[in-house]
């Protein structure tokens, strides 16, 4: 498969759950699809049919310096599944903000700019969404 149809099949992808946790939280729809990790456990898949292939090859770069993820970077494939490692990840956490709020009480209204910033800059959102918690719950602990 093409690397750039690949990156947009899984940049796409990822879209309705962020929609759904953002218009609908509550729905059916968004508890079945976002919240029962369906999204995090497909999106794994990919992620392993790319990232596997790659290191049993044994290509260039590394993971100890920042010369060698240049290196590991400039093949496409293996830059895509590190995009799709980000896009699992991050969507865990939206979706963690999404059920926590809800479990605490959280205005959805509070949330939405939470779960827009952990969709675009990961944990700029989850830090936006502590501070939140903290003020709603005066607890420092997530448990």
């Amino acid at each position: 498969m093409d690397i750039e149809l690949l990156f947009k099949i899984v940049n796409a992808s990822v879209m309705p759950a962020w929609v759904l946790m953002m218009i609908g939280p509550r729905w059916l729809i968004t508890r079945v699809l976002v919240h029962s990790y369906l999204y995090p456990f497909v999106l794994g898949i990919v992620y392993a049919a790319i990232i596997i292939p790659s290191f049993l090859q044994g290509g260039e770069g590394d993971m100890m310096s920042v010369a060698g993820l240049q290196v590991g970077f400039q093949n496409g494939l293996v830059l895509v599944g590190a995009w799709v490692h980000y896009l699992i990840f991050d969507m865990f956490v939206g979706a963690w903000e999404s059920r926590d709020a809800q479990k605490l009480g959280i205005s959805h209204w509070l949330l939405l700019p939470c779960l827009f910033f952990t969709l675009m800059l990961g944990p700029v959102g989850l830090m936006l969404y502590l501070v939140i918690r903290y003020f709603h719950t005066r607890k420092l602990s997530i448990a």
